[in-house]
């Protein structure tokens, strides 16, 4: 399985940016997705996830109301949507496809990893 992600460049801050995540070969139909972030010097922390059908979505606190995260099973596509960005919302982000219908936080959950996607937020 290879995950591309791709959207990021650089926003003002107040911006927003459609990160994409696309699946090969079209397997992600059943498996919940996440999406990471890591920024210079920092640990990889969790962003969000959707669960197989969409029926649940988590986000980190320091997200929530400014990002959306969405799927579209038939291209095997996630996509994060990204509003009112600040300039601490940059980071490498990362896409990441769970072992399981559900997932969370937890990054054992995960089991294959997307190349990740640079976004700048300038301030």
């Amino acid at each position: 399985v290879q995950l591309q992600a791709s959207g990021g460049g650089l926003v003002q801050a107040g911006g927003s940016l459609r990160l994409s995540c696309a699946a090969s070969p079209r397997v992600i139909g059943n498996n919940a997705m996440g999406w990471f972030r890591q920024a210079a010097g920092k640990e990889r922390e969790f962003v969000g996830s959707i669960s197989w059908n969409g029926g649940r979505i988590y986000y980190a606190d320091s997200v929530k109301g400014r990002f959306t995260i969405s799927r579209d099973n038939a291209r095997s596509t996630v996509y994060l949507q990204m509003n009112s960005l600040k300039p601490d919302d940059a980071a490498v982000y990362y896409c990441a496809k769970a072992r399981g219908s559900y997932s969370g936080s937890d990054v054992s959950q995960y089991h294959y990893w997307g190349q990740g996607t640079l976004v700048t937020v300038s301030s």
